[in-house]
């Protein structure tokens, strides 16, 4: 995972160890499989600096109190301190050590019920010597191109982060899973392609971006990508439409 300020060396730190935490246990392990941005990050897939971690909840709702137990047990072991959690379902904003006017909180997110047209992939997780089941990068991808909208819709909230991810995935080549998007968005994949330009060129803005990634990418990186970010976006989207339609 790249790295735009060295203090963020010790947020990495951590998440690679709650990760850890939570991979050895193997009931965690078989319920809660990795994804998102950090995902993507760790795994090479993405550029750019991601603090949260996220997950699918692949288990039944009777299982969610025994993997809340066993996901605190984690965090007390590592001597972490719950700020704030869900009833509901395992979410939770996490306090660990750190300097005064430092990051120090990680949240830790999970989806429940994920998807049924996700899917899913062993990866190796080299900097912790770990295999860990992710969403496989089409699923990945998908997802992120229904986050933009779907953030919000929920919560009235427009992440800068997802339009760059979906920059980056398209820049890559990467493919998307046509099923997810459409189990999702309920209508075609052209259908969604042309919601999602729509709502790119009438609420992404140049104060959205630069608040949301100038602390998530290099300064230089940053200052390349931003001018040109919706712009390359809304081509790549336009191109899909074309050949979707």
């Amino acid at each position: 995972m790249i790295l735009p300020n060295t203090k963020d060396t010790i947020h990495k730190a951590w998440l690679y160890r709650l990760l850890s935490g939570i991979y050895d246990e193997p009931q965690l392990a078989g319920f809660l499989y990795f994804k998102g941005g950090t995902c993507a990050a760790m795994l090479g897939y993405l550029d750019r600096f991601s603090v949260d971690l996220d997950f699918d909840f692949t288990g039944k709702k009777e299982d969610v109190p025994m993997v809340q137990k066993k996901l605190e047990k984690v965090f007390r072991k590592l001597g972490m301190e719950i700020k704030d959690r869900s009833k509901n379902v395992p979410q939770y904003f996490l306090k660990y050590p750190a300097k005064d006017h430092e990051r120090n909180t990680i949240k830790l997110d999970v989806t429940f019920p994920p998807p049924l047209a996700n899917k899913y992939e062993p990866k190796e997780f080299a900097d912790i010597d770990r295999i860990i089941t992710c969403q496989t990068i089409e699923t990945m991808f998908a997802n992120k191109l229904v986050a933009l909208i779907d953030r919000y819709e929920k919560n009235e909230s427009i992440a800068g982060r997802d339009l760059y991810d979906i920059h980056h995935f398209f820049f890559q080549g990467f493919t998307y899973d046509k099923e997810v998007i459409e189990e999702r968005r309920k209508k075609s994949v052209a259908e969604f392609f042309r919601e999602l330009a729509d709502f790119i060129e009438k609420n992404i803005t140049e104060t959205i971006i630069n608040q949301d990634l100038n602390s998530l990418l290099a300064p230089d990186q940053f200052q390349k990508i931003r001018k040109i970010l919706k712009r390359e976006t809304l081509m790549f989207l336009r191109d899909e439409i074309k050949r979707s339609s």
